[in-house]
């Protein structure tokens, strides 16, 4: 296929070791597919140690990474990584600006943390075989406030951190229960004065007074059912789809990416507010939306002649066995995505390879610190991730052929 820009898309690269001197044949393919695109793209989910150094803000699941695993991804052949994600904020303001010296040192495209709230929600641009491309990284939460950027403001500094999209719980309840939740509220006394004190001047929850109580943290909606949604708030949303139109409007092709962990019970699930997101981002004029937080591949779906994807799993994960609740097969599965665009910026191909960190003899370990990298998976497990992956996809209206372990979306 001539005069194409091809994208390589991977699931999310949670990297703590050095992993350069990994010399497997399924690791090597892995290279092989990577290095059949002009940009190829992940997720960076971690922190960096370095100079500005920095204090754990998490417990169990707290993650740094030393600078040297940056190099381990550019030596894959990595040019563009989002920043945003739920490790990003893990040693705090001094880990954000660390990870921003190096992932620069090393000439990254790069986007969704900054020194301030603008800078963390900027456009990154940069020109990659002669296509001007541009990022836009988001993150959903949920996270503490503070985690994220803000610039600074009536004698206030600002705050290095991490580029937010605002999401908001919301508990739906029937009428009865609504009335009691009115009750207790009004009872305890909770007023905006404590609305102000659960939450930074900028981050107090949007209430509908006639349909909506917020307590604490948490936003009860009267309905005729029980439930849980997401609401996005709109001048959040707005923002950074303002920042995709802006760079589409010059010319460049826009990815736009987004993490969060607001997931559905069902991991392969999509929630309906992830779809709205991806779609408004299109109709933005971004020419893919690439998703992670969910650990396991989700489905893909085409909008506009653009590609969505909802989850792409892992890619690398260096996390340890002892107590571990990342034992599931499909925790270890995914695919790369290779998207072909045309001089138009339209899509062209789309092709899957299917990967299993640590490849496929590893599924029966539970050592999962022997999981380094990911390899190409054999052909049992090529044919089962793909049937799984063409099955979840068709329910969006996508046609997936699976052709010698490559899946193949026919446009």
């Amino acid at each position: 296929m001539t005069n194409t820009f091809t994208i390589a898309v991977t699931g999310q690269s949670l990297i703590k070791r050095d992993i350069r001197g990994v010399d497997k044949p399924g690791f090597q393919g892995v290279r092989e597919v990577l290095g059949r695109a002009d940009l190829r793209f992940t997720n960076f989910e971690s922190t960096i140690l370095g100079a500005q150094g920095g204090w754990p803000l998490k417990g169990r699941f707290f993650g740094c990474s030393q600078p040297v695993v940056l190099d381990a991804l550019q030596d894959l052949g990595f040019q563009a990584l989002s920043l945003s994600n739920n490790h990003a904020f893990d040693l705090g303001p001094a880990g954000i600006l660390s990870t921003l010296e190096e992932v620069d040192r090393r000439g990254f495209l790069h986007a969704g943390i900054g020194r301030n709230h603008t800078l963390a929600g900027r456009a990154a641009k940069g020109a990659f075989a002669g296509r001007k491309v541009a990022l836009v990284a988001m993150d959903g939460g949920p996270g503490p406030d503070f985690m994220y950027a803000a610039d600074s403001v009536d004698g206030r500094p600002e705050r290095p951190g991490v580029n937010r999209l605002k999401l908001s719980k919301v508990v739906d309840v029937d009428a009865e229960a609504y009335e009691h939740l009115r009750i207790i509220r009004d009872k305890i006394g909770y007023t905006m004065v404590d609305l102000g004190n659960d939450n930074q001047p900028d981050d107090r929850p949007e209430v509908d007074p006639e349909a909506e109580i917020s307590i604490a943290r948490a936003i009860f909606r009267r309905s005729d059912r029980f439930g849980r949604h997401v609401k996005i708030d709109a001048a959040s949303i707005s923002r950074n789809t303002a920042t995709i139109a802006a760079a589409a409007e010059e010319g460049y092709l826009v990815i736009a990416y987004l993490h969060h962990h607001h997931w559905a019970s069902d991991w392969y699930q999509v929630p309906d507010w992830v779809g709205a997101v991806a779609k408004t981002c299109i109709d933005a004029g971004a020419a893919m939306f690439v998703s992670h937080g969910a650990p396991v591949l989700q489905p893909v779906e085409i909008y506009r002649s653009r590609p969505i994807f909802y989850s792409l799993g892992n890619f690398i994960f260096h996390v340890r066995s002892e107590k571990s609740p990342w034992m599931a097969r499909e925790v270890w599965e995914s695919v790369i995505g290779l998207c072909s665009f045309g001089e138009d910026g339209g899509l062209a191909g789309l092709s899957f390879h299917p990967v299993v960190v640590g490849g496929s003899e590893s599924a029966s370990s539970d050592i999962l610190e022997q999981r380094l990298v990911p390899e190409l998976a054999d052909e049992a497990d090529a044919q089962r991730i793909l049937s799984r992956f063409k099955d979840h996809s068709a329910k969006l209206g996508m046609r997936i052929d699976i052709e010698n372990g490559v899946g193949m979306l026919r446009l």
